[in-house]
């Protein structure tokens, strides 16, 4: 675990509780453990390297090491934000053998179906960062979703007050509509922000969702709603890809800096921004803690144990109560970017090139 900077979102998250046997005792992928008892295979599925860095770094790098650090045999793929070939790796590590299957969908309906079939195997299934709604997984782990929306309407609203801004007209580029994360964000932001509208405080601007994240569709929406209401001041981006996208058509309209821009995801691009001035903030989730609590509950499931977890969440198709671990995440400003760098989350090496070593340096970053 890292550097303790982040309080899980409950004491004692993933205390083990009485041990089960799990369906699929043995594969022609396991080992043995030190116990002697069989060790099952876990198969995991990203979604894409393109909406966000994580997916391409992150996650595969924290939950490979998990895995290694525990002998636990796995295979890890992404799906390249292809749902044909999403279903085709499922059904690979399926027809393989695995254990566990862990996923993080494109959308619930695919989803759905690979989680149907893995456990018509008799495979163990886990949502990773995203629920698959009617899913029935397992577990499902991942970050406050709520929270971190709400954290980011917090953000937006503190960053249109330090520029003093009168009545600002306020544009919300929401994430996909086919991810249930992106509806809990904005269910967050638009708890803090509705208030504001109702109140004639904030005027509200444009308000649509980016379909699969695609920053491209990002910046060709933000440029027409910019070109269709000059006069918005403040901008909710649901993640750093969908704001670095803004930021660019704001640059080439020299709006950039004027008008504040949320975040998501703590990522060296949008951290960079937020140094230059250009993004207002981020909200920062400690992935290796999510990807070690996913990890330390498919191991358990792949040793033919299972660990009880104190949280749930609600299915709002199947109305059933998922088990779930979730997360703490924390709102990112240039005061404490440093933060993201003390955790190792990011690198200074990585954060502070070119000119942005002076604004490091300014901002407290070592």
């Amino acid at each position: 675990m890292r550097k303790g900077m982040f309080a899980l979102a409950a004491a004692g998250l993933l205390a083990s509780g009485s041990m089960a046997a799990c369906g699929g005792d043995s594969n022609e992928n396991s080992g043995s453990s030190s116990g002697g008892s069989t060790v099952g295979k876990v198969g995991v599925i990203l979604p894409d390297t393109s909406s966000s860095q994580r997916w391409a770094n992150d996650d595969l790098k924290y939950l490979k090491a998990a895995f290694d650090a525990a002998g636990v045999p796995a295979e890890i793929q992404n799906a390249q934000g292809d749902k044909s070939q999403f279903q085709t790796i499922a059904d690979g590590m399926i027809s393989s053998g695995v254990k566990v299957l862990m996923i993080v969908n494109l959308d619930s309906g695919t989803g759905k179906a690979v989680l149907d079939k893995a456990k018509s195997a008799g495979i163990a299934t886990i949502d990773y960062d995203r629920l698959t709604l009617n899913g029935g997984a397992k577990y499902y782990v991942s970050f406050d979703n709520t929270a971190v929306g709400k954290l980011q309407g917090e953000g937006l609203v503190k960053c249109l007050t330090d520029k003093k801004a009168v009545k600002p007209v306020v544009a919300e580029l929401n994430g996909s509509p086919t991810d249930n994360n992106a509806t809990l964000f904005k269910e967050g932001y638009d708890s803090v922000l509705k208030p504001k509208y109702d109140s004639k405080e904030y005027i509200k601007g444009p308000d649509q969702s980016v379909p699969d994240w695609d920053n491209a569709q990002a910046g060709t929406i933000f440029e027409q709603m910019l070109t269709q209401n000059r006069n918005i001041k403040g901008v909710l981006a649901a993640n750093d890809g969908l704001g670095n996208a803004v930021i660019s058509v704001l640059k080439r309209n020299k709006l950039n800096g004027q008008v504040p821009v949320t975040g998501q995801d703590a990522t060296v691009q949008g951290l960079q921004n937020i140094l230059a001035g250009d993004q207002c903030m981020t909200v920062y989730k400690a992935i290796k803690q999510e990807a070690d609590a996913a990890a330390d509950l498919a191991i358990s499931l792949a040793k033919g144990e299972e660990k009880t977890v104190s949280q749930s969440v609600k299915d709002v198709e199947s109305g059933q109560d998922v088990p779930a671990v979730l997360l703490t995440p924390k709102s990112i400003f240039k005061e404490n970017v440093k933060d993201v760098v003390a955790d190792g989350f990011v690198t200074k090496d990585q954060l502070c090139t070119g000119d942005f070593a002076k604004l490091c340096t300014e901002n407290g970053v070592s």
